[in-house]
């Protein structure tokens, strides 16, 4: 069992760091070509699509900081966490003004909370941050992020289930999704993220215990936001937010679903194992 300083790591909350960045169109362009969307030819003035903020602002960790699943030791504000296996646990994103091609933006990153509990599974450590990300008028994105790290898997073990819940039955939308290796790795490369579970196939299967590639969990946060935008063309995001249940690999295709929501003011959002259970829940909520 790890042990854990859990005092020690505590005293990080509140720890903030500032970053600047230019919004520019290339990361735009090759999303879209990466998901195969048709977002137009973003140029000057062009605005980001929503969830999209995540090409910014990328970590640029040299080899000398990477532990060995590639993923930075300590990043941002989060101090060196005693875990080997972490992973995207939720999001909670508010939408104040759009991004802009030729936005130059500041981001102001807080370290909210650490908490360590024991789970079905062993020691697990709990992170929560948020990103302000501010333009040429102020505040136009706030995001935060839940993480969890975990203890490592065996060798020659499987990674533990987790529990599984089905969708609400009879959802009207619904998109079946077949992930490919050059997705991920294009994702991987456009987000700048070196976490190996989404691109070398032995260490996702072999060291980590999981069954195959594990697709980005911001990227099937990504996936939702577009699939609320398809069907619900013209409605500007107040919100989103998003809980990650389980995994999705690369092996088998899933789906995403999901309905308007009861005061018609947003929607609800699932995605969906291939054995129909629930991976991610979400929901968007409009601005008008």
């Amino acid at each position: 069992m790890v042990q854990v300083d859990e005092a020690k790591l505590r005293e990080h909350i509140g720890t903030k760091i500032t970053a600047e960045d230019v919004v520019t169109a290339y990361p735009v362009r090759a999303l879209a070509a990466t998901l195969g969307r048709d977002e137009g030819t973003p140029g000057e003035g062009s605005e980001v699509p929503p969830g999209w903020h995540g090409l910014y602002f990328l970590n640029t960790d040299g080899p000398e900081s990477l532990g060995p699943d590639g993923l930075a030791v300590s990043a941002g504000v989060l101090p060196p966490m005693p875990f080997p296996r972490r992973m995207f646990a939720g999001e909670r994103v508010r939408f104040h003004r759009p991004l802009k091609v030729g936005d130059k933006l500041t981001r102001e990153t807080e370290l909210l909370d650490i908490t360590i509990k024991q789970g079905r599974t062993g020691t697990l450590g709990f992170t929560n941050q948020i990103h302000r990300i501010y333009g040429p008028d102020g505040l136009a994105v706030e995001e935060e992020r839940d993480g969890v790290f975990r203890e490592e898997v065996p060798a020659g073990a499987g990674n533990p289930s987790t529990r599984r819940e089905e969708p609400p039955a009879g959802l009207p939308w619904r998109r079946e999704v077949t992930m490919d290796t050059v997705t991920l790795f294009r994702f991987s490369a456009l987000t700048f993220n070196g976490h190996r579970i989404h691109y070398d196939r032995t260490h996702a299967m072999e060291v980590e215990g999981y069954p195959g590639l594990v697709v980005h969990g911001p990227l099937s946060s990504t996936l939702l936001h577009d699939f609320a935008r398809d069907h619900n063309p013209g409605r500007r995001f107040a919100g989103f937010h998003m809980r990650a249940r389980a995994p999705l690999f690369d092996i088998a295709p899933f789906t995403l679903q999901g309905r308007p929501n009861e005061a018609g003011d947003g929607c609800d959002l699932w995605a969906v194992t291939a054995d129909g259970t629930v991976a991610m829940s979400a929901g968007v909520s409009f601005a008008d």
